[in-house]
């Protein structure tokens, strides 16, 4: 199976090109507040010029409702994601959750896709990989937090997630992605996959 990689807080086309080029699957876009917070309309711009192949994620912390529908009004991404007691389960629209598990919390997923982090988003803050691995084999867990394209790697080794999901560990600046960093982290999770294939 391929290993899922999601780069977050995408918020230029380059960026967002860069991942295409590299081999994601599946961009970010937040609309949190944040240095890396767009507009719907932002969204809609910069992931029309990517292929429908690569996901695009909604992006939310602890929404309301209201939060959510205004930004389905201008944007239509693939997946929404948020805390996972902050997604409404009656939406109109179609997409998937992407719940939003942090550490300290117990998840039970029910063997759906998930996301895995620290108590805070989007800070550099890496979680317990030994927990982390136990919490894997719950669903398809989507790693985060703290990582980078020098640890990715050994994080895939010691965790052996269903995907990984990386934002300010691929930037020059809060909020600006650097290229290069982005083709190093998917190069780098692409080889952690190959050597866990052949073990």
């Amino acid at each position: 199976m391929s290993l899922f990689v999601k780069i977050c807080g995408i918020t230029d086309g380059i960026a967002a090109r860069t991942c295409v080029e590299a081999g994601a699957d599946a961009i970010g876009f937040v609309f949190a507040t944040s240095p890396r917070q767009v507009l719907p309309a932002d969204a809609a711009s910069i992931a029309s010029e990517t292929p429908d192949s690569l996901l695009k994620v909604a992006v939310f912390r602890r929404p309301d409702r209201g939060e959510i529908e205004r930004m389905l009004e201008g944007f239509t991404p693939d997946l929404i994601q948020a805390d996972h007691d902050r997604l409404p389960d009656d939406l109109a629209g179609d997409f998937e959750p992407l719940p939003v598990y942090r550490q300290g919390v117990d998840p039970n997923p029910g063997g759906r896709r998930f996301l895995y982090e620290g108590p805070v988003s989007g800070v550099g803050a890496t979680v317990e990989f030994a927990k982390a691995a136990e919490i894997a084999r719950r669903g398809e867990m989507i790693l985060a937090g703290g990582l980078t394209p020098t640890n990715v790697g050994e994080a895939i080794d010691r965790v052996r997630p269903y995907g990984v999901d990386v934002s300010s560990g691929v930037e020059s600046a809060p909020g600006r992605k650097d290229p290069e960093a982005i083709r190093a982290f998917i190069a780098a999770a692409r080889a952690a996959q190959e050597r866990l294939v052949k073990t």
